[in-house]
């Protein structure tokens, strides 16, 4: 949320949001306005202990001043002491009960805490209360994103745009909500504008780069030079400028220049998050061990058959299939959700030990109540359409727990060239967290063997089980792999699946623009570096 937290640090750097307005001080005599500003400078400097203080000073002689008030909610938010933040804002809404910018703050309190619908409600009230307030309808928007709502979400942005034209966060959320919901040039405007009007934002650069569909132009190639020899720009921004840079100079066919600006780009990310293969690798191993013997299941064998995981690495192919299979009347794509990741970290918190440690432990019991819980958290994509996509491409590694789980749910495995798949994830700009093996050539060969061969090892335990779908045959032969691949799932042949470019369903990946454009056989990029990526093809045992 843009207001209070970890995640209204998102676009800290991105100027743009409005400030709190100066009648926000009425009430307060000269030193004390000085005294509130101070504190609030000392926050946004992370003096969290000096600004309480201040705070504190300040409302001993005047304890119902409202913005006040907020400010010591912040402090204690970002001090990570939540409750107490949403308690003093409940306080202060007392004796300031249509005060909007108290309501938006306890919205992120409530976000925070868990609290989705409480905070979707506050911000309502908060965007009510005084429609022209820009954060409201920005964090409105976000956490209708959050909530994989992005159609409202996109209307909450273009609000928030509306009220306050040179709020750059919002015009890239708006920007980034119009690309998945295919409105690509609306959002390619979106973008321009943020950047005429802050030319450092690098998010809008990333944007604007991540629409693959169309080039970048030599102006902005220059743009981006201009702003990278800014010493000035943070690391993050550093590196997410540099891939919007690699972007547009292969738009231009200067491959080597191309190769240099995202081995910088991600040699910055890699000093920011290094990545620990070889743990990564025992991982995988020990969800081997774990699985040796697939688990015993109980309970009806088709619970589970009307949803599909769509399972692979990033950049394989996977919204494609994604989008092939929600173009059909009875599916619904549901994205990357994230619901199965959480079961299994909830229940292994609630055994007290990590995945894979206690799968020897579960009994049939304990896997139909899990599947259950998933059919309940993820129903709501089952409203309309009887069938869902989890495209969670990460589930590949709970491949065992999916079949224990839900031993009627359909799995497929979509697979492209694995030079191509790495080049392809090299090149991409993932958000912070994401995808942390994907910073150097090296890592990527290794967590792609580790990828493949725990997909041999659950096609051997697991057979019959497991779909592997090729992208170069699907791009190649698209009518009889989309036939095949709606056999394998249950579904009827539906001639919309020929032409799921024309779905209207919201996307909301890297692949948004490409996958609204016929399929091409064209996409292959990493035979123009030649030699520059043998490091890659060194590792995959190429």
């Amino acid at each position: 949320m843009i207001g209070t937290g970890k995640s209204a640090r998102t676009f800290a750097n991105l100027p743009g949001a409005p400030s709190a307005a100066a009648d926000r001080l009425g009430g307060l005599p000269p030193e004390a306005r000085a005294a509130l500003t101070d504190a609030s400078e000392r926050i946004s400097r992370g003096e969290l202990g000096a600004a309480e203080q201040q705070l504190r000073g300040i409302l001993a002689t005047h304890p119902d001043h409202s913005e006040t008030l907020r400010m010591l909610a912040v402090a204690y938010q970002l001090g990570g002491h939540t409750a107490e933040a949403i308690g003093v804002v409940r306080h202060a809404q007392r004796s300031n009960p249509s005060d909007a910018r108290l309501m938006n703050t306890l919205g992120s309190l409530l976000q925070s805490a868990g609290d989705s619908a409480g905070a979707n409600a506050a911000f309502r009230r908060a965007c009510e209360l005084d429609p022209n307030l820009a954060s409201a309808w920005m964090n409105l928007g976000t956490n209708l994103s959050i909530q994989s709502d992005v159609r409202q979400a996109e209307s909450a942005f273009a609000r928030a745009v509306e009220v306050e034209p040179a709020y750059v966060a919002a015009r890239i959320l708006h920007a980034n909500a119009l690309n998945a919901l295919g409105r690509t040039d609306e959002s390619i405007a979106e973008f321009r504008a943020a950047i005429a009007t802050n030319p450092r934002a690098a998010h809008a650069w990333a944007g604007l780069a991540e629409i693959k569909t169309v080039a970048l132009t030599a102006a902005d190639i220059g743009a981006l030079e201009r702003l990278l020899a800014d010493p000035a720009l943070n690391p993050d921004e550093r590196a997410i400028a540099g891939f919007a840079l690699g972007r547009g100079l292969e738009d231009q066919q200067r491959y080597p220049e191309a190769f240099a600006a995202f081995a910088k780009a991600n040699a910055t990310m890699r000093s920011l998050m290094p990545w620990d293969a070889a743990a990564h690798s025992a991982y995988v191993d020990s969800i081997a061990a774990a699985f040796e013997t697939p688990p015993a299941i109980s309970g009806d064998p088709r619970r589970g058959s009307d949803v599909v995981f769509v399972i692979s690495l990033p950049r394989a192919g996977s919204t494609l299939v994604e989008q092939i299979l929600g173009a059909h009347p009875e599916v619904e794509g549901a994205g990357e959700i994230n619901d199965l990741a959480l079961i299994v970290q909830e229940e292994s918190a609630r055994r007290g030990e990590p995945y894979p440690a206690w799968i020897g432990k579960a009994t049939p019991a304990d896997w139909e109540r899990l599947g259950a819980q998933y059919l309940e958290r993820t129903a709501r994509w089952r409203t309309s359409r009887r069938v869902h996509v989890d495209k969670a491409v990460f589930n590949w590694q709970f491949v065992g727990a999916i079949a224990a789980m839900l031993p009627g749910a359909h799995i497929v495995n979509a697979r492209r060239d694995p030079v191509e798949t790495g080049w392809s994830c090299f090149k991409q700009s993932f958000a912070r967290g994401q995808q942390v093996f994907s910073y150097a050539l090296e890592d990527i060969g290794a967590y792609w063997i580790d990828y493949d061969r725990l997909m041999f090892f659950w096609h051997a335990r697991l057979p019959r089980r497991i779909y592997n779908l090729s992208y170069e045959a699907l791009v190649a032969s698209p009518e009889p792999e989309i036939r095949r691949l709606l056999d394998f799932c249950g579904l009827p042949f539906a001639a919309s699946c020929l032409k799921s470019h024309k779905s209207e369903r919201v996307v909301r990946t890297a692949s948004a623009a490409q996958v609204r454009q016929p399929m091409r056989g064209d996409t292959a990029r990493a035979s123009n570096y030649g030699t520059l990526l043998e490091p890659l093809r060194r590792a995959l045992g190429l």
